[in-house]
């Protein structure tokens, strides 16, 4: 049976939010949690990742493939996942050629995602009491802490491959939080995107195994929270958001040469139009 055309164009939208978070995620300072959010699937990510448990084997066995998929949002999480991959293996080379060339106009970019998000976020919240603001500068304070964190050493071992993967993608379905990022500061994320870019199996297979349990331990926690403290979640969400901004500034960097007329102009346009790029996400999310 043919996807009808509403179908269809949601199916490839989810595809592209996917490829987006991919992007993001490979980017230190960039959280895929941020572009989940901002595309307005972070919910419905959580908990399609919450049902991803043993227990859902039970189903598999009683009521067939057909239930356990259903269970599992399979379409859903199948469609997401096949573009975040994708997106890791096609931008990998792109990803490190921009950081590397264009480093200022990139953060830039993504200050503008995370400064419009903050903006259309804030509803989300509800009505502001003097709790929430405590959390949004809770989520603030934690998420600024990571740009005074200095990079460990960090090993090639698989065991400390595993655990870098659990840790790594907690923060990536974390928004403000990035995995790249905590990558960087293990000491593995060049290690890790170099084993992607050329394709090493072992590697691969352990950092995958790792993300993947890290990922659906933590989904329970996130799936509770916003089932019984909505508002208050993305209060503390926003102070991450919102902390997100230090982490991205390009001249905390010490390597980063001090800015000219022509290279601010360039990143006001570049944060303007990451401003566009969350405007039109949110225009799509809602038609």
């Amino acid at each position: 049976m043919f996807a009808t055309p509403t179908a269809l164009r949601e199916r490839v939208l989810l595809f592209l939010k996917g490829m987006a978070m991919g992007v993001a995620d490979s980017v230190p300072g960039v959280s895929g949690g941020t572009i989940a959010v901002i595309s307005g699937i972070y919910e419905a990510l959580i908990n399609a990742l919450k049902q991803c448990h043993p227990l859902a084997l039970k189903t598999l066995w009683q009521q067939g493939p057909r239930a356990f998929w259903q269970q599992i949002h399979g379409s859903f999480l199948l469609t997401l996942l096949s573009g975040i991959l994708l997106s890791l293996v096609l931008m990998a080379n792109t990803v490190l050629y921009l950081l590397d060339q264009h480093f200022v106009l990139v953060m830039a970019f993504f200050m503008g995602l995370v400064l419009a998000s903050c903006w259309l976020l804030r509803a989300e919240a509800g009505r502001w009491s003097v709790f929430k603001v405590l959390l949004f500068a809770i989520g603030f304070v934690l998420t600024a802490l990571t740009a005074v964190l200095n990079p460990m050493a960090g090993s090639t071992a698989l065991p400390y491959i595993f655990i870098s993967g659990m840790i790594a993608i907690c923060a990536m379905i974390l928004p403000g939080i990035s995995g790249a990022f905590l990558l960087l500061l293990l000491g593995v994320y060049e290690y890790v995107l170099g084993a992607l870019r050329n394709a090493e199996v072992d590697v691969i297979l352990v950092f995958g195994l790792g993300c993947a349990i890290g990922l659906l331990s933590f989904a329970h926690l996130l799936s509770w929270t916003f089932r019984h403290y909505r508002e208050q979640s993305y209060a503390f969400i926003i102070g991450m958001l919102a902390a997100s901004l230090i982490v991205l500034w390009p001249w905390r960097e010490a390597t980063v040469p001090a800015a000219d007329t022509g290279t601010v102009l360039a990143a006001v346009l570049c944060a303007f139009l990451g401003c566009a790029v969350i405007l039109g996400f949110s225009r799509l999310a809602r038609g």
